[in-house]
């Protein structure tokens, strides 16, 4: 099973010890769409913003010498999962073009970053913002955050599919992590949503469960490096 095929289980299955560790108990269920603007706490950072960009660079041409060399050797790989290189290399797969790594990680950089600690991690850079920044009342089971500015919410999962409506930086329900587009030879996947009491389907790239993965930084003498990169619900 593809790691694209696994998403929808690993979000489900890592919930429970996730939670443990990031989100108070009693969390509630919203009424509405809560807007979730997300806050770049690294907007200022002149250092961070030189080396994601050439981190990005290195990710778009596959440097694996730059992309490995910024990788702390005692980097966390997951809640029950040794630290350190050997197990980064054989879950990451960085050795293969089509590895995991080059996926992953440019999609937790592109958005916004945010600093987050917990008792199996000392404050840290983390991007996305998503789990940092998850509202303590909201329950994170079946929910997800839309990060695109604006996206259409459409009737069935389609792009010529009818626009029932618009959101954008918001909560909301969802149903279906992983949808085929109604066009079989379309590879374009859909999330469907619960929104504004009526069912929709929005891209995919358009919105990201609070406990997918999650790439966090530490500057140090030597520059940022990547002390912890967890798969979804780890």
């Amino acid at each position: 099973m593809s790691m694209l095929q696994n998403k929808s289980l690993l979000i489900h299955a890592g919930c429970a010890a996730l939670l443990v560790l990031s989100l108070k108990a009693g969390a509630a269920t919203p009424a509405t769409e809560p807007a979730f603007v997300p806050r770049d706490e690294a907007a200022g950072d002149v250092s961070w913003a030189r080396f994601r960009d050439r981190l990005l660079t290195a990710i778009q041409q596959r440097d694996r010498k730059f992309v490995l060399g910024i990788v702390d050797r005692n980097v966390r790989n997951g809640l029950e999962r040794p630290r350190g290189m050997e197990e980064f290399m054989r879950q990451w797969e960085p050795d293969a073009d089509d590895g995991p790594i080059w996926r992953e990680l440019p999609r937790a950089l592109h958005l916004a970053a945010a600093y987050y600690r917990h008792d199996h991690m000392p404050r840290s850079l983390c991007a996305p913002y998503v789990l940092p920044q998850w509202p303590k009342d909201i329950d994170p089971h079946g929910y997800g955050a839309i990060t695109a500015k604006q996206t259409d919410v459409r009737v069935e999962p389609s792009g010529s599919s009818a626009v029932q409506s618009t959101l954008g930086h918001a909560i909301v329900r969802v149903t279906d992590w992983e949808v085929a587009d109604r066009d079989a030879e379309i590879k374009q996947k859909w999330v469907k949503i619960r929104a504004q009491e009526r069912d929709g389907y929005i891209p995919e790239e358009h919105i990201r469960s609070p406990i997918e993965h999650l790439a966090c930084f530490r500057k140090g003498e030597n520059g940022w490096r990547l002390t912890s990169f967890l798969a979804a619900g780890e």
